[in-house]
């Protein structure tokens, strides 16, 4: 899926539930030894990287409704329980569980939360 928004529209998007946005580390293309492997041995990687870009508010908890004191205000707006990952953590996640999605030439993956099975926080990573 291509996407053809401007730079600006990236601060635009908001990622719905539990889902994160990533734009996925360069894998390792070359082995040790100096040969470079071909695309086809990186695509069956099971676990990828990426830097999170995005995060959604995280898990819904549904509205508490109070029928036994009718009186009382009723509150309906939806409460969230927040997502562990944040903005600018190294995530690594399982590769076949995300959608991959191009935004102005760049490739991203859209995850579930649960798909994330590990993250690396560095403070001041992109200060």
């Amino acid at each position: 899926m291509s996407l053809n928004l401007d730079a600006k529209d990236l601060e635009k998007i908001i990622m719905i539930g539990d889902k994160v946005l990533v734009k996925p580390k360069n894998p390792n293309q070359q082995t040790t030894s100096g040969l470079y492997l071909p695309a086809a041995v990186l695509d069956k990687e099971n676990i990828q990287a990426g830097y999170i870009i995005k995060v959604g508010p995280g898990f819904a908890i549904p509205a508490i409704n109070d029928e036994v004191e009718p009186w009382k205000e009723k509150n309906e707006s939806t409460k969230y329980v927040p997502l562990q990952a944040k903005v600018g953590d190294l995530a690594i996640y399982l590769a076949k569980s995300g959608y991959e999605i191009e935004f102005k030439g760049e490739k991203y993956i859209i995850l579930s939360h649960s798909a994330i099975v590990m993250t690396v926080r560095e403070e001041g990573l992109f200060e």
